[in-house]
């Protein structure tokens, strides 16, 4: 009876965690949609600089945070399912893929933490190349301007994070508007600093939301095999 108690314990307790996985894997999934629909880093990473795109390994990221919530949100109902009808072999599965999703999640986790400072660089060199191009190029030369414009109007910045942007004569009417310069001169913004705001504070948000899975994947995978052990235990008396 002691065990049966017991089971039942962990069955409800089991369920309860698969439902909070269940609606951690839907608030992931709409974080990553609204990361990726986010209209300051779409304006930015759907740029072309003439037959150059610009660096979108930031969408790696989110297509497997997208990937790991849909997958979450069906293994946190199979994991219910499992615990309701006390299912030796869908509480085997639960666990396996658990195990899998975790193992993806540190890969996942690895990938960003090496690539968080070069995502921000490569956005960086890419405004760069279009800020040069912008001030040397003929009207219709290129689509430098464009390209800067876009980036300034959408950071709300002006000019890269160096000293000779305030000698240059980035400060165009078509460019820079003049409120944008008397912003940069005041305040000493820059668009290179507003790019790794960009990017870090995204990254540190897919960050936080990773450790919280983490966390609650550990005790899904305890209690899933503790009451895998129980559903045996109680089958043999």
């Amino acid at each position: 009876m002691g065990v049966e108690g017991c089971t039942k314990c962990i069955k409800y307790l089991l369920f309860v965690f698969n439902f909070i996985f269940w609606l951690a894997g839907g608030i992931i999934l709409g974080v990553a949609l609204w990361l990726r629909h986010d209209s300051q880093t779409t304006n930015i990473l759907y740029l072309q600089l003439g037959e150059k795109q610009a660096p979108n390994t930031f969408y790696v990221g989110i297509y497997i945070l997208i990937a790991v919530g849909a997958v979450m949100m069906f293994v946190g109902f199979l994991g219910c399912y499992g615990a309701i009808q006390e299912s030796q072999c869908l509480l085997g599965t639960f666990f396996t893929c658990l195990v899998i999703l975790f193992a993806c999640e540190v890969a996942a986790g690895i990938w960003g933490f090496v690539n968080k400072d070069q995502i921000a660089k490569d956005v960086k060199q890419f405004y760069d190349q279009a800020f040069q191009q912008a001030l040397m190029a003929e009207p219709d030369g290129n689509n430098g301007k464009a390209v800067v414009k876009t980036f300034h109007e959408t950071l709300d910045c002006c000019g890269p994070d160096t000293a000779m942007a305030v000698i240059t004569p980035l400060w165009k009417e078509e460019l820079c508007p003049k409120d944008s310069l008397l912003k940069t001169l005041q305040s000493l913004s820059s668009c290179h600093q507003k790019i790794d705001e960009l990017f870090s504070g995204k990254l540190y948000l897919i960050g936080i939301a990773a450790i919280v899975v983490a966390v609650i994947m550990i005790f899904e995978m305890i209690l899933s095999m503790v009451l895998c052990c129980g559903i045996r235990n109680s089958s043999v008396y």
